[in-house]
């Protein structure tokens, strides 16, 4: 416990807050939502007269699927991650939707920033010490873990002394 509280003491050289990009906010997603039920009920309402009156459960059963699959994509929205970096450590926290969180710790002396960039356009951002590798920031795009890389190998470099 002690360790914990001597890192957390020890003036910040590097912090930041990873979170995924969510491009629709609520604002957005009341609109769409609108929009969507809208048109489906003009469209229920034209099956209707036309006789195909069970149409529209399923154009409702459309709206409530599209709420649902909305919901569970803004609940999965809600992880993010913290890299901290102090004299001391390097620690990486991630907190799930659910609150629960898991933290890594690194020398910064030793622990090495790697961002290995695929042919595919997928890149991996991660952190290796001793034969341990964390990945983490899977939920930013390419550029952001580029500019991320960046200025993270700035700090650890800055931290041992080196310039770049």
């Amino acid at each position: 416990m002690s360790d914990q509280n001597d890192a957390s003491s020890t003036p910040s050289k590097f912090r930041a807050v990873l979170v995924p990009h969510r491009s629709l906010g609520r604002k957005g997603f009341l609109i769409f939502m609108g929009v969507v039920s809208g048109l489906s009920f003009f469209t229920g309402l034209a099956f209707y007269m036309l006789g195909a009156w069970p149409v529209i459960g399923f154009l409702g059963l459309d709206i409530f699927l599209i709420y649902i699959a909305f919901r569970l994509n803004y609940h999965a929205a809600r992880i993010y991650e913290t890299v901290h970096l102090t004299d001391k450590e390097l620690r990486v926290t991630r907190v799930y939707p659910s609150g629960r969180a898991d933290s890594w710790t690194f020398n910064p002396y030793w622990a090495r920033l790697e961002l290995v960039e695929d042919e595919t356009g997928s890149n991996r951002l991660s952190v290796r010490s001793h034969g341990r590798e964390l990945r983490f920031g899977s939920f930013l795009t390419d550029d952001e873990k580029r500019s991320f890389a960046e200025a993270l190998r700035t700090a650890l470099h800055d931290l041992r002394g080196l310039r770049i």
